[in-house]
């Protein structure tokens, strides 16, 4: 449509323009070949009878009665309804109206092209000073100019202009523009048709296109509905699966201290009782020593099994309770520095994800790294949760090095877990060396968008 309204615009104006100069060039060239076969015929008359005007301003008695006959009394005196004889200057010598003969009137471009040897015609075209009488005629007259020679030098001496009845010629000239007009409309109606077939084709192809591209991106989007739909249900069932494995530890942490450190307590307290009864002997040193051992690692093992109600605690006490616990536990220093709002909302299995990601972190970098440098960075930047674990120690090993003494499992069930963990709920975890180049962290990010 757009193609249509512009081009035809564009198109019909460009016919109008080339039509008109197809029908200006056609009248031109008809009306100059009518002057030419006309002057050539009149000249054959009318230069032998005019050649005293070289010499005198008015023309021999003879030569009038001459041109009065020719003008009057011939079938050429039926179709020129007047003429007219110039010298240069603009004289006019002789005329068929008697009124204007001696007077001097402007030279006009025709009459100036006529004295240098260029016979000249105008067609329905009246407006000279001394076309009035014609004029008044109201006939469609061709107006000629056709230079007069003289006869044994050539030269111009002269001008004879006469005015012709062109009522055929007008409507030669009428037929011939309209078949000028017809061939140019069919012309540019065929070449518009046709470039219109063209974009209508392309236009109906891009159609297609669309309409396919539409389906596509139809299906592709149900299918990306599909695939968020799945993903939120494997992230909710990894969250259920994560909060059921997190009460699984704390009824084994509960278990473990309900249960077998207090038939432990017991056997120790009844290891003492015995003292009193039996002789001292170094084998019952040795066992009183195996069971409270025994008693406090089951301790140590049912406290980090069981977690603390961290559901209505803010992310920063969160951290800041999992820092300290570990200080407390292992006599080691660690820097917490924590930018996150009390308000922030997080879901319960985001919060157990901090405090392991933060427990596990502390560990692995007491661990391996002598406990050097501990510190936890927790940040929160364009809705991007963003928690660090760092260390001054070793860092990770380069691929194929080999790893320090204890340090076998750095990558393994622990930090797995972890990332398996983070990843449960749609965030990243990685684990690299410090850019500084001294020391590891582990990174956790949660777009918190998506939670």
């Amino acid at each position: 449509m757009q193609f249509a309204i512009a081009g035809g615009v564009v198109m019909i104006l460009s016919m109008i323009l080339i039509g008109n100069a197809v029908a200006a060039r056609i009248e031109e060239s008809v009306v100059r070949n009518t002057a030419y076969a006309t002057s050539q015929y009149m000249d054959s008359i009318i230069t032998p009878l005019s050649q005293d005007i070289a010499d005198v301003d008015t023309l021999p008695p003879g030569a009038k009665r001459a041109l009065d006959e020719v003008f009057k009394h011939t079938a050429l005196g039926q179709r020129v309804v007047s003429f007219k004889l110039w010298k240069p200057g603009g004289l006019v010598v002789e005329a068929s109206d008697p009124s204007i003969i001696g007077q001097r009137f402007t030279v006009t471009e025709n009459l100036a092209a006529a004295l240098e040897g260029e016979v000249r015609a105008d067609f329905e075209d009246l407006s000279d000073e001394e076309d009035q009488g014609e004029h008044a005629l109201g006939l469609p007259l061709l107006e000629i100019y056709s230079p007069i020679r003289e006869v044994w030098s050539g030269r111009v001496i002269g001008v004879a202009e006469f005015y012709e009845v062109g009522t055929q010629l007008r409507l030669d000239l009428v037929a011939a523009k309209r078949r000028s007009w017809a061939a140019v409309a069919f012309a540019f109606l065929m070449i518009g048709g046709v470039l219109f077939l063209i974009v209508l084709r392309g236009s109906q192809t891009i159609d297609r296109q669309r309409a396919a591209l539409t389906r596509q991106l139809q299906e592709l989007s149900a299918l990306s509905s599909r695939n968020t739909a799945l993903r939120e249900r494997v992230q909710q069932a990894a969250a259920r699966a994560s909060a059921m494995n997190e009460q699984a530890l704390r009824r084994v942490g509960a278990d473990l201290h309900d249960g077998p450190a207090q038939l432990l307590s017991f056997a120790a307290l009844r290891l003492d009782n015995l003292r009193g009864e039996v002789p001292p002997s170094t084998e019952l040193d040795s066992v009183e020593r195996a069971v409270k051992d025994a008693i406090r690692e089951v301790r140590s093992i049912s406290k980090g099994l069981s977690l603390p109600d961290i559901e209505s605690r803010a992310p920063c006490g969160i951290i800041s309770g999992v820092a300290d616990a570990h200080s407390a536990r292992t006599g080691t220093e660690v820097t917490v520095a924590c930018d996150l709002p009390d308000d922030l909302m997080l879901s319960e299995a985001a919060k157990i994800c901090i405090y392991r990601f933060v427990q596990e972190g502390l560990t692995n970098a007491w661990r391996y790294a002598g406990a050097a440098g501990q510190e936890v960075v927790a940040t929160l930047a364009d809705e991007m949760l963003d928690i660090r674990v760092r260390d001054r120690g070793p860092g990770f090993p380069a691929p194929g090095d080999a790893r320090p003494a204890g340090a076998e499992d750095n990558s393994g069930i622990g930090l797995d877990g972890l990332r398996d963990r983070v990843e449960s709920l749609g965030g990243m975890f990685e684990t690299r060396n410090r850019p500084d180049g001294v020391g590891a962290e582990i990174v956790f990010g949660l777009d918190m968008r998506s939670t």
